[in-house]
């Protein structure tokens, strides 16, 4: 029989709903992956048991004849941004170490109500600042990838859901939670030969999510593949009443409405994307995206996204704005690490407390959003960024008129070497110059694993949609997904 730990989600539902195995033999096959790969620092705590109370709630109801829940059987990864009542939460930062909630997050309560069971809280990049999954208080999260060259650094996971793109890779999960400010769904996704997919703002709940930015952060699923990716997203969304800006919109049978056809569907290529010194790998790649969806009935046309150029500059003022906000509640008063130094006052209670807790990237991102927000730089920063993704959203707003869906790379590199772009956060920003325009305006976005470059790493290409547009963005997925034809795995070295 196959190795359980090889089957995607769809594969574990349908063989556990029909009988072929047991969903307690899945549950186990993960864990004991999960076991045998701590060197790669995916999972910061492991919930073997409620992994196992969920599969044998499926086994029970299986043999009592019960109609199934559409997760049933499904043990999943649940990065450590989402609250876990009773399982420490931390956001992989020292402030929060030790922190158990009493509640649940919208999403996770979604996931388990559908039958999913949980396998463990994933590491992750602080507070989700970052695009390498090295900024985790935690420790450094490793790809399963190596280079085929020769070369044997450990590689970054991206970031700054490292811990969840590795864990779908080194197959410890058949699927992931993830959350997208600015990329940090698909970059990872891409670095790893998996999929994921940012929703639309709105479609999940951000209700019991650690918040970075919020105008920006979105949760969303990652899989081994876009139907993976479609049924899990079904389970995640839905309006709650608890989140302000939660879409009161009913959640569409995206998993049903699949097709790879795409006959009679314009797919825009902005030519902005077009960026200099963008390897010849990447651009290749590109084109073979564009010929995919040729085939698979597509009309191509070239369409222009003129402040493209400024989008990682305002994204990079207004999500440290927000973070500089959303952060300050942590103070060491009511929950998580308090410094309290001899004779300490209160306001040398909150320094030593945010000098501790908070990384370095954490605080760099915290004093930039607090310049930007200060008075006499406000208006000269955040008013005119703010300005700038009115602009960016308009893009695509007119781009729409000529196309229904873009295709793009996904990221501007394959997987770097940890420690590589570490010492230069610009280098680092610039990981995210291909998905940041999408999130600014709030749109459906995917990353799909379209092949190898030559040192045998994965490269994806992302699909950009329409506001609520999940379906067009997961069909085209599937049918690049479909001409790719990507089997490619990392070998489990570790």
């Amino acid at each position: 029989m196959t190795d359980l730990t090889d089957l995607g989600v769809a594969a574990i539902r349908d063989g556990v709903r029909a009988g072929t195995f047991s969903a307690r033999e899945v549950a186990e096959g993960f864990i004991a992956n999960v076991s045998k790969a701590k060197a790669l620092n995916a999972f910061l705590v492991e919930t073997p048991d409620h992994a196992l109370a969920a599969a044998d709630a499926a086994d029970t109801a299986r043999a009592a004849g019960e109609t199934l829940k559409p997760l049933a059987g499904v043990p999943i990864g649940m990065k450590d941004l989402f609250c876990t009542k009773g399982v420490p939460t931390t956001a992989a930062s020292l402030i929060l170490e030790g922190f158990v909630p009493p509640y649940e997050s919208t999403v996770s309560a979604n996931l388990w109500d559908a039958g999913a069971g949980m396998l463990g809280k994933l590491n992750m990049d602080q507070f989700a600042m970052g695009s390498s999954n090295e900024t985790s208080a935690f420790g450094n999260v490793i790809s399963p990838w190596r280079r085929s060259d020769g070369g044997n650094a450990p590689l970054a996971p991206g970031g700054s859901s490292g811990g969840s793109s590795t864990a779908v890779a080194a197959r410890l999960c058949p699927a992931a939670t993830g959350t997208d400010t600015g990329g940090s769904i698909r970059q990872p996704a891409a670095f790893t030969g998996i999929s994921g997919i940012k929703p639309t703002y709105g479609r999940c709940s951000r209700w019991g999510t650690i918040a970075f930015a919020s105008s920006l952060d979105q949760a969303g699923p990652m899989a081994r593949d876009v139907r993976d990716c479609a049924i899990l997203l079904e389970a995640m969304s839905g309006f709650d009443p608890k989140d302000a800006t939660s879409l009161d919109l009913p959640v569409p049978a995206w998993e049903a409405g699949l097709s790879g056809d795409l006959k009679g569907k314009r797919i825009g290529i902005p030519k902005e994307y077009r960026v200099d010194n963008m390897p010849a790998e990447i651009d290749a790649l590109w084109q073979q995206g564009i010929d995919w969806l040729k085939d698979a009935g597509a009309e191509i046309v070239e369409v222009s996204l003129p402040h493209t150029k400024y989008a990682l500059p305002a994204y990079y003022i207004i999500a440290p704005a927000e973070a500089s906000s959303n952060l300050a509640r942590y103070d060491g008063v009511r929950y998580g690490l308090r410094d309290l130094p001899e004779g300490a006052g209160l306001q040398d209670m909150y320094a030593a407390t945010r000098a501790d807790g908070f990384g370095d990237e954490v605080k760099r991102r915290i004093m930039i959003g607090t310049y930007v927000l200060s008075a006499g730089f406000y208006d000269a920063y955040f008013t005119q960024a703010s300005k700038v993704r009115t602009l960016i959203a308009r893009d695509f707003e007119q781009a729409w008129a000529k196309c229904d869906l873009l295709l793009t790379p996904t990221a501007p590199s394959s997987a770097f070497a940890l420690g590589e772009k570490s010492a230069d956060p610009i280098a680092m920003y610039l990981n995210d110059v291909f998905t940041v325009p999408s999130s600014l305006a709030g749109l459906p976005a995917m990353s799909v694993p379209g092949g190898l470059d030559g040192a045998g790493l994965p490269l994806g290409l992302q699909i950009i949609g329409k506001p609520l547009d999940e379906q067009g963005v997961l069909n085209a997925g599937l049918a690049l997904e479909q001409r790719a034809g990507f089997t490619a795995r990392a070998e489990a070295w570790w």
